[in-house]
This record gives C-alpha cells, sequence and structure tokens, in this order.
C-alpha cells in the first residue's frame, strides 16, 4: 500500500464519515445536499475573497461598452476602440475571478474523486443520469438562488 492509497483511504473514510448516514439513507437526496454545501462554500469564497465593489462596476462597464458598441456598428474604428476597452475590463474582471478559484480548485477535485467513487454506478432516478450530471445541474441552480440571495457580482 503507497502514500497514496493511504491518503485516499483517509480521504473516503473523512468524507463517508461527514456524509455517510445521507448517502446510506438517499443516494440522490445526499448528493442534491452535498451540491448545495459546495455551492454555498465556493460562493462564499468567492464573495469574500474578490472585490465585489470592483466586479459590479467592471460588469457594468463592459455591458455599457456592448451597448455602445451596437450604436457604432458603421463606424469601425470606433466600434474597434470600444471592443479594446471592454476585452481590457474581461481581462481585468477574469483576473479578479482567479484568486477564489485558486483556493477552491484543488478541495473540488478531492471531493469529486470521493464523489466518483461513492457513486460509481449509481444512475440517479431523474432520466437514469450519472451523479456528475446530477450535481452540475443542481449546483447551476444553487449557483445562480445563492448569488442572488446573498448579492454575489
Amino acid at each position: 500500500m503507497g502514500i497514496f492509497d493511504g491518503i485516499s483511504t483517509w480521504i473516503n473514510s473523512f468524507f463517508d464519515y461527514i456524509f455517510g448516514f445521507l448517502i446510506n439513507w438517499n443516494k440522490f437526496v445526499a448528493l442534491i445536499i452535498i451540491s448545495f454545501i459546495l455551492t454555498l462554500i465556493i460562493t462564499l469564497v468567492y464573495k469574500w475573497l474578490t472585490d465585489q465593489h470592483l466586479i459590479k462596476t467592471l460588469k457594468e462597464d463592459i455591458k455599457g461598452h456592448q451597448e455602445e458598441s451596437k450604436n457604432h456598428k458603421e463606424n469601425p474604428e470606433k466600434l474597434m476602440q470600444i471592443q479594446k476597452e471592454a476585452m481590457e475590463k474581461n481581462m481585468k474582471l477574469m483576473m479578479h475571478s482567479m484568486k477564489p478559484m485558486l483556493f477552491t480548485f484543488l478541495p473540488i477535485i478531492i471531493i469529486f474523486g470521493w464523489l466518483r467513487t461513492t457513486y460509481e454506478g449509481w444512475n440517479s432516478p431523474l432520466f437514469g443520469w450519472g451523479w456528475i450530471w446530477i450535481y452540475i445541474i443542481f449546483s447551476m441552480i444553487f449557483s445562480i438562488t445563492l448569488r442572488k440571495i446573498l448579492k454575489v457580482h
């Protein structure tokens, strides 16, 4: 047994301890609850590690550039200038979004490894989809809802 097998066993035991009662009760409901918890954590990390005022301002500026570019379709020089400014704002927005992604990436990969092991061979009652599709669908729903409730931009 190598070091990685030992770590993998420890991680699986840890998550089985935390979520095992849910999975033994109902795998589908457990996956929805796990999806909610992970989405909530990711949303909170994003909110705490980003300058929300700056993000809101950048998004508004980008939207303004999109509207302005519609009005200058006939003027290629002006359109290029507007698109260049919008691209700069988009890059700045993307750079601000990287920090929370770096903080959440490794834990999510570890949890997904455990989920893959736990739900291997399982098909949900929802169209017989695998666990990953159920996770993706519910995390998107939860993300949209949580971002509105927590006012995350």
